[in-house]
C-alpha cells in the first residue's frame, strides 16, 4: 500500500492544523510538558525569526485547552494524566509592526475585543492595561480556572525603532503599559508565556515583572526550536531518503549538503547543532539547497547597523565573548554583537569554561553568502546581476586552482562597475577580497597573526593555502617583497598544503587591480 504523502508546514503556524492534516510535525511536546511543569509560571523564549516561536505557543494553547486528541501518539501523551483544560488568552503580536502610539493602542485594543468576544465579555474600557486587568478577571470568575496568557513576539511592535531615541521610549511605554497587569493578576494566572527575538531590559518593558525565567540559554530547552540531526534522522529519516533521490546523491551526501547550508545553530553550550527549521523545510519541499531564511527577512537595518558601529564583514563572526555581552538587552547596547546573536546571523560555536567566554560566528553557509551578498553594494557595486555572473566565473576559475585568471577577472570587473565610495584604503581592498573569497564558498580571514606581522588575507581552498598581500598605489613585488621578509609561510607549515604567495596591488585611480604576482611554496 502507498504510504500517504505527508506535507511540510511552510508558514503553518498553528498546532491543530499540522495535527489533523498530513503535515510533518517534529515532536517537541517532551519540551511542552517540561515548560508547562517548572518552578516559574512565567517563562521567556528568544529565537531568531522563523524558528518555530509561533508554533510552540500555538502547540502550548492546545495543550492548555485540553485538547488531547491533537497529541495523540506524541511524547507528552505518556506524561500528561489529568489534560485539564484552562481559558488562553492568545495575543499575538506579529502585525503590530510600523505603527504610531496611536496606533499599536488600536491593535491592543482590537486584540483585547477580539479575546472578550471568545469568552462572551462586553467591555467599553478604554486604557489597554486596565482593561487586560478586567479580563483576566472576569475571564478567570466566569470558568472558574486560572487563566493562561501567551504572548507571541512580545517585542515585534518595538523592532523597528529599538535604537531610535525618539519613538522607542514612547511605544515601549505603550507595551510596558499594556503588560503591567501581569503581575497584579497573578492570583488569577496559572501560566504566563512570551516569546520574542529581542531582549528587552527587565526595567524597561516588564518593569512590575521580576519574576520571568528566562529559558532561552538552559540547554534542556537547547531543541526547544529548530531541527536536531537526531530528529531528521529518526522522525524525518524517510524525507532524508527522498531529498537525496531528488538531489541524485546519497543519504550521507544529502546529509552533508543539509548540515553545511542549515546546521550550526547552538543556543546554550553544550548542544546539539540546530538546523534552521525554515530552510531545511524549505529545501526538503523543493529538492534543492536554497537561501530560503536569509532571503525571507530584509537585512536593510542590520547593514546599516553594521555600518554605525564600524563592524568590517571579515569582523562579524569569529568574536569571544561572555553571556552578558551577547544575551543582553538590545536598545542599550554599545556594540553589534547582541543585535546579531539574537537574530540569529551568529550563534555559540564554543565555550571555554575556565573564563566563562563564549565563541561566537555565523552559523553556516547560507548565513554566511547571504551576509556577503548583502554587504557587496556598500563595498563594491549595487549592480548585483554584474556580481552574481562574475562569482560564477571567479568560482570556476577556483575550482580549477587557477588564482591568476580568478584575479584577472576581479580585475577587470572592477574597473567596469560603477564604484561604491571609502575607495581610498588598503582596509577597504582587504574587505572587498574577503567578501568575494566568502561569496566563493572558501574559508578567508584577514589580518592573520604570524610571528613576524599579519598576513592581509588567509584564503584556503580543498587543495591550496593562499597567504596575500595587497597593497594600495605601491606595486606587486612591494607586497611579494613583504611576505617573503616577514616568512609568512613558516606560520602556516603544519597545514598540510601547498601554500600560494600573492601580492596584490590595487590602483586607487582606476579603482582595481594594478598589478599581481604568484608564487608557489611547497611546504614540507
Amino acid at each position: 500500500m502507498e504510504q500517504q504523502r505527508r506535507f511540510y508546514p511552510i508558514g503553518i503556524q498553528t498546532f491543530s492544523e499540522l495535527r489533523n492534516k498530513p503535515y510533518l510535525y517534529i515532536d517537541k511536546t517532551e519540551h511542552v510538558y517540561r515548560i508547562t511543569h517548572s518552578d516559574s509560571k512565567y517563562v521567556f523564549l528568544s529565537r531568531p525569526r522563523r524558528f518555530g516561536k509561533s508554533l510552540l505557543t500555538s502547540t502550548l494553547q492546545a495543550y492548555f485547552e485540553g485538547r488531547k486528541e491533537l497529541f495523540k501518539g506524541l511524547a507528552i501523551e505518556k506524561r500528561e494524566t489529568e489534560w485539564t483544560e484552562y481559558p488562553v488568552l492568545h495575543f499575538d503580536m506579529s502585525m503590530g509592526k510600523h505603527l504610531d502610539k496611536e496606533g499599536l493602542e488600536r491593535y491592543l485594543l482590537w486584540q483585547l475585543k477580539t479575546l472578550e468576544r471568545n469568552f462572551g465579555i462586553e467591555s467599553d474600557i478604554p486604557d489597554t492595561n486596565t482593561r487586560l486587568t478586567d479580563l483576566i478577571r472576569r475571564t478567570c470568575e466566569q470558568t472558574g480556572r486560572q487563566v493562561v496568557v501567551l504572548i507571541d513576539e512580545y517585542d515585534a511592535p518595538l523592532l523597528d525603532v529599538v535604537h531610535e531615541e525618539e519613538d522607542l521610549p514612547i511605544l515601549r511605554n505603550v507595551m510596558r503599559n499594556f503588560y503591567s497587569p501581569l503581575k497584579a493578576c497573578d492570583p488569577y494566572l496559572r501560566f504566563v508565556f512570551l516569546t520574542g527575538i529581542t531582549k528587552f531590559s527587565q526595567l524597561s518593558i516588564f518593569s512590575e515583572l521580576n519574576n520571568i525565567k528566562n529559558i532561552s540559554m538552559l540547554p534542556e530547552y537547547a531543541t526547544v526550536c529548530g531541527i536536531s540531526e537526531e530528529e531528521i534522522r529518526t522522525q524525518m529519516a524517510a524525507d532524508l531518503e527522498m531529498q537525496a533521490g531528488k538531489l541524485g546523491t546519497t543519504p550521507e551526501e544529502a546529509m552533508r549538503q543539509l548540515k553545511e547550508n542549515y546546521d550550526g545553530y547552538h543556543f546554550t553550550w553544550p548542544s546539539p547543532d540546530i538546523y534552521n527549521p525554515y530552510s531545511l523545510l524549505n529545501a526538503f519541499a523543493d529538492g534543492r539547497l536554497g537561501a530560503y531564511w536569509f532571503g525571507s527577512g530584509t537585512p536593510t537595518y542590520l547593514i546599516e547597523m553594521l555600518n554605525k558601529f564600524n563592524v568590517p564583514p571579515s569582523k562579524i563572526g569569529g568574536t569571544e565573548a561572555m553571556a552578558s555581552d551577547f544575551d543582553a538587552p538590545t536598545e542599550r547596547m554599545t556594540s553589534i554583537v547582541p543585535l546579531l546573536y539574537q537574530s540569529g546571523y551568529i550563534t555559540i560555536k564554543d565555550y571555554d569554561t575556565n573564563f566563562d567566554a563564549y565563541t561566537l560566528d555565523i552559523p553556516n553557509k547560507e548565513v554566511r553568502i547571504g551576509l556577503m551578498r548583502s554587504l557587496i553594494p556598500y563595498y563594491i557595486t549595487p549592480d548585483s546581476l554584474s556580481t552574481n555572473s562574475m562569482v560564477i566565473r571567479m568560482a570556476r576559475a577556483m575550482a580549477r586552482d587557477d588564482m591568476d585568471g580568478m584575479l584577472q577577472l576581479l580585475q577587470t570587473f572592477l574597473s567596469t562597475i560603477p564604484y561604491c565610495e571609502r575607495t581610498d584604503t588598503e582596509g577597504h581592498y582587504q574587505q572587498v577580497l574577503y567578501i568575494i573569497f566568502s561569496l566563493l564558498g572558501y574559508y578567508a580571514d584577514v589580518e592573520v597573526r604570524t610571528p613576524k606581522g599579519r598576513v592581509d588575507v588567509v584564503l584556503r581552498t580543498p587543495t591550496t593555502l593562499y597567504l596575500i598581500e595587497a597593497k594600495l598605489n605601491r606595486t606587486a613585488k612591494a607586497a611579494m617583497q613583504q611576505i617573503n621578509l616577514k616568512n609568512y609561510p613558516e606560520r602556516f607549515a603544519l597545514c598540510g598544503l601547498p601554500v600560494v604567495k600573492v601580492g596584490i596591488n590595487f590602483d586607487l585611480e582606476r579603482k582595481t587591480l594594478g598589478d599581481l604576482a604568484i608564487e608557489t611554496q611547497q611546504i614540507q
